[in-house]
């Protein structure tokens, strides 16, 4: 008898970062599940991109732009989900920015602030928005894209793996304190995954082979590879699973490979 654990019909999705990499796969996955899906990301043409594909799978996606490092973008989105749907059942944050490829002692200002302004306050302030409805509402699910960068910042990579890192406690802190109104926040940790964000590491043939030699299963990921843990993480399969933090990267970490 077939499951139904991961059913998400009638279930309202906002994902950000939506337009392409994983969280276009995400979003293309939970709406496969049922969830209405409200594709997200700084660029209206991506978004409407992603959703009419949904929409033309037979699904149902609508796009709503946003840059999460910008706090009126926030309001509106949130003011736009109060007034068009009156509750948001999960939270991808996804969206995430890392404009600075190099030695952490060259970090300027300008890439610091932009870097903490999207991928810590964006995050916060999304979750804050989000969880209000949620609590509202009796429940629902958050997830953090985080990174493997979280645990061993990434060679060049300084600001956005200091920054991954505090998404990680980030989740924490949310999960232990909205248990009580019944919302489950975790976070996925990706490895090296091919998408457009990642283009630098792929690009630099060395660095590409020297982390290939250190993976396990010696190779890299695709975005689709990372939307299955989110279904399972805002789905009833982990109804009992809060503040986790849930590596997916070919068995880096575990198998000591940083």
């Amino acid at each position: 008898m077939a499951t139904n654990l991961f059913d998400l019909r009638g279930k309202i999705a906002l994902v950000t970062g939506a337009s392409r990499g994983i969280g276009e796969a995400v979003a293309k996955l939970l709406a496969e599940q049922g969830a209405h899906v409200l594709v997200s990301s700084r660029k209206i043409e991506g978004c409407r991109a992603v959703a009419e594909a949904i929409v033309d799978a037979g699904g149902s996606a609508e796009a709503v732009p946003c840059h999460i490092g910008n706090m009126d973008d926030i309001a509106a989105l949130f003011d736009g989900i109060r007034q068009q749907h009156g509750r948001l059942d999960i939270l991808v944050n996804n969206a995430a920015t890392n404009p600075y490829f190099g030695h952490i002692l060259d970090t300027d200002l300008g890439a610091f602030q932009k870097t903490v302004d999207v991928n810590i306050r964006g995050y916060f302030f999304m979750s804050v928005e989000a969880g209000k409805l949620m609590r509202a509402q009796g429940g629902g699910c958050i997830v953090n894209t985080a990174s493997v960068n979280a645990l061993q910042p990434g060679v060049g990579q300084g600001i956005y793996s200091i920054t991954k890192a505090a998404v990680v406690n980030m989740t924490k802190a949310f999960a232990k304190e909205c248990a009580q109104f019944n919302i489950r926040v975790n976070a996925l940790l990706p490895g090296l995954t091919r998408t457009k964000f990642a283009g630098a590491l792929f690009t630099h043939e060395e660095i590409y082979k020297t982390a290939i030699e250190h993976i396990p299963m010696h190779r890299h990921a695709e975005p689709e590879e990372m939307a299955g843990t989110v279904l399972y993480l805002v789905s009833d399969a982990s109804s009992y699973t809060t503040g986790e933090c849930v590596v997916v990267d070919g068995g880096l970490v575990c198998c000591g490979g940083v």
